[in-house]
């Protein structure tokens, strides 16, 4: 008998130096016996592929998507046009939280899914609220899906309030921390000219890094937002800044503005990296890549741009979102013009303590004593 029948029998001496045959196959493992070839040999080699193949099976079977689960809900997600929209880095971000969800939950159903426990999931990440509120957004946009796929009616994730964040998210940088990031960082380094093209963009680094001399039309940096091409988002056209300009004059016209040692395009988070270590230098610890195009929106309003002018700079789609960032701004420069606007009114002389006779109820009114 030719022993390519039984590919999968490996032979081997046994403590008393006599040959045996065993079955091994992936990790399994089963005796044949010494006699190779027998009939008690080929009934325990049928017996232990079959067994190795049921366990195959079951094996399979383990790791298949159950029906209706959030891992089912998730890999429908990812299918979807919605999914389907979002630019590359937003997906990026956006599968960190979800993953771990899967991780944790994936085999649980959604439609049993409800409002206390969503506020269980939550309440793990309680201690980092940015985090929490971060998970319940995307767990909102799987269950929005659930909706469209009419497994459930209800999103139990809208109906949980996000954690209140006393932070005011990314630090904005502000103009003493700029001149000294300058101060440290001189013309002509690397350093110098990125946050030079982020203070005068507004463009967050994954748009920053993709500029180059191909970016420049007719003395303007246009691009589109990588967290909205996929939606047409609108063209960023910016005039280019003098400062900006001499930054940019002279380099070469092959390669993008931030462009690493060998002429290559940077990662994204290649310049976060090169920007922690740039303010980590200057002394700034709270200051970021992001927190530089919040500055960007802040110098704007301090100079009075209106919240349109500055979603033409920045790209962004909504008001609130502008409001967002240029909310501490402009309340001091609102504040002044609201007390400018008391002081020079008409009958300036006339206070809140100097109520008109129509609101001083008992003005020219005499009290009667009872029992008189």
């Amino acid at each position: 008998m030719k022993r390519s029948q039984f590919p999968e029998a490996k032979s081997y001496r046994d403590r008393h130096g006599r040959t045996r045959w065993r079955y091994r196959r992936k990790g399994f493992s089963r005796d044949l016996g010494t006699d190779y070839g027998s009939d008690e040999f080929k009934r325990r080699y049928a017996e232990a592929e079959a067994e190795c193949l049921g366990r195959r099976k079951a094996g399979a079977g383990a790791d298949r998507t159950i029906p209706g689960s959030l891992s089912d809900l998730v890999a429908s997600y990812y299918k979807s046009p919605e999914w389907r929209s979002i630019g590359e880095s937003t997906k990026r971000t956006y599968k960190g939280p979800i993953e771990k969800l899967r991780k944790m939950h994936g085999d649980k159903p959604i439609v049993q899914l409800e409002r206390k426990h969503v506020m269980a999931i939550l309440a793990e990440k309680a201690d980092t609220p940015a985090a929490a509120n971060n998970l319940r957004k995307r767990l909102a946009q799987l269950l929005d899906h659930a909706i469209a796929l009419d497994w459930i009616k209800v999103n139990p994730a809208r109906l949980v309030k996000p954690y209140r964040i006393e932070s005011g998210g990314y630090h904005t940088w502000d103009e003493g921390e700029i001149a000294r990031f300058f101060e440290v960082h001189e013309p002509g380094t690397l350093a110098h000219r990125a946050v030079t093209l982020m203070l005068y963009t507004g463009a967050a680094r994954v748009d920053a890094v993709k500029l180059g001399p191909w970016s420049i039309k007719n003395d303007r940096i246009e691009y589109r937002r990588q967290k909205t091409i996929r939606a047409n988002g609108v063209m960023v056209s910016i005039p280019i800044h003098p400062d900006l300009a001499e930054v940019l004059d002279g380099l070469p016209d092959d390669r993008p503005f931030l462009a690493t040692a060998y002429g290559q395009p940077r990662s994204p988070d290649g310049l976060g990296n090169a920007m922690r270590e740039w303010c980590d230098k200057a002394g700034l610890a709270t200051c970021s890549s992001h927190g530089l195009r919040k500055a960007c929106a802040r110098r704007l309003a301090e100079a009075g741009a209106s919240a349109h002018e500055i979603m033409s700079i920045t790209g962004h789609k909504t008001l609130a979102e502008v409001q967002r960032y240029t909310e501490a701004a402009t309340r001091e420069g609102l504040a002044d013009s609201a007390i400018g606007k008391l002081i020079t009114r008409p009958n300036r002389e006339q206070t809140v303590v100097n109520l008109p006779s129509r609101f001083a109820k008992n003005s020219g009114q005499v009290v009667e004593k009872k029992g008189k």
